[in-house]
């Protein structure tokens, strides 16, 4: 077997060519899939909503000209059916949703909708879908039943979720898993999902993410507030996951047996508070004001949460490669080049090259 290093890394030779169909690109992670898998040569289209944010990596990189895209809702079944019957798709990957806690507060039927019908408007539109192969549907290392910090989460542990966002995420997971088990596995079909820790990188400007509202405080020269200090989350850069999303699509086209839920985060003891994040982040920057709430503001958010990557690390060689540190120096670097009037895709390209000549550790 390849070492884990040469493992880790997609395979240019593979994407070459393939019919790739990624809903959500037009946002920050699927902008930088969407970004990824062009440059490995595949042949991408884009479902997708209009982007959400302005600005948006989507329309600073250019991604719709990169792709060939199709703007629709997901919650639309008979369009979704349509694109894919025009599309015919090999690989599907499913980025897209409502992606947001305190939104999913805000607009729970909303949310339920789109995580949930979207997903099976999706996978109920592959159905005799004779062209596609590999199918991965992106929920959250949010999935889980939060136990207060017994251990990080395996992918066996029990699903769940207080809040919206994070049950209709949960949903989408039973849902794929019925569809899996009842119609896309008889027709050959690999279908896995992808539960992926808190994703940071340049280009997100969603509201209420931590270096995006950092950022905006610290540019505008106010004082970022910060509402719970002391949760813990699996912190990434964005470019870790979407490597392991990559590289599980190569490892199912092959041994389509191998499907099922997969975690993507750190190291279990590299789970971190917001705190150090905050204060990696200021030391980046070179300064900013911080306001340190108690806890109590906003909604119910769960206090600890960490993922256990094992099973990536044993049927991927996958690993993360850059630790917290680096990943939110290259975060805020990416932002101050591009306010400094950097081009967004020469940035993201970038990182992009410099992710996948480093060595896993």
């Amino acid at each position: 077997m390849p070492g884990a290093a040469a493992m880790a890394r997609p395979t240019p030779d593979f994407w070459r060519g393939k019919r790739v169909l990624l809903t959500g690109h037009t946002g920050f992670k699927g902008a930088w899939l969407a970004q990824w898998l062009q440059l490995l040569g595949a042949q991408v289209s884009g479902l997708a909503l209009a982007p959400q944010t302005t600005p948006s990596l989507y329309e600073a990189a250019g991604v719709g000209a990169l792709i060939d895209e199709r703007l629709l809702d997901l919650r639309d079944g008979a369009g979704v059916a349509a694109q894919v019957q025009s599309l015919a798709p090999e690989i599907v990957l499913h980025l897209a949703a409502q992606a947001l806690v305190r939104e999913g507060y805000q607009a729970p039927a909303q949310t339920f909708a789109t995580n949930v019908m979207g997903t099976v408007n999706l996978l109920d539109a592959l159905r005799g879908c004779a062209s596609v192969r590999t199918v991965l549907v992106v929920t959250t290392d949010k999935v889980y039943r939060n136990h207060a910090g017994v251990h990080p989460f395996r992918e066996d542990d029990p699903l769940g979720g207080h809040d919206p966002y994070s049950a209709s995420k949960a949903a989408a997971e039973l849902v794929t898993s019925s569809y899996a088990d009842s119609f896309l596995r008889a027709q050959g079909v690999a279908v896995a999902t992808a539960r992926a820790g808190n994703v940071i990188g340049g280009g997100d400007w969603a509201a209420d993410r931590l270096l995006p509202d950092a950022v905006r405080a610290w540019q505008a020269g106010t004082a970022l507030t910060i509402r719970r200090p002391q949760a813990v989350r699996p912190w990434q850069h964005v470019l870790e996951p979407l490597a392991g999303y990559l590289r599980l699509v190569e490892h199912l086209w092959e041994q389509p047996q191998d499907g099922g839920a997969f975690n993507f985060g750190p190291p279990t003891d590299q789970a971190a508070a917001v705190r150090s994040v905050v204060e990696l982040a200021r030391a980046a920057w070179g300064g900013g004001e911080v306001l340190w709430g108690d806890g109590a503001e906003g909604p119910h958010e769960a206090a600890w949460l960490a993922l256990e990557p094992a099973k990536a690390r044993a049927l991927l060689g996958w690993r993360a490669r850059w630790d917290l540190a680096q990943s939110v120096r290259r975060s805020l670097d990416w932002y101050r080049r591009y306010r400094d009037g950097g081009d967004a895709r020469a940035l993201c390209l970038s990182d992009i090259a410099d992710f996948s000549a480093e060595r896993a550790p």
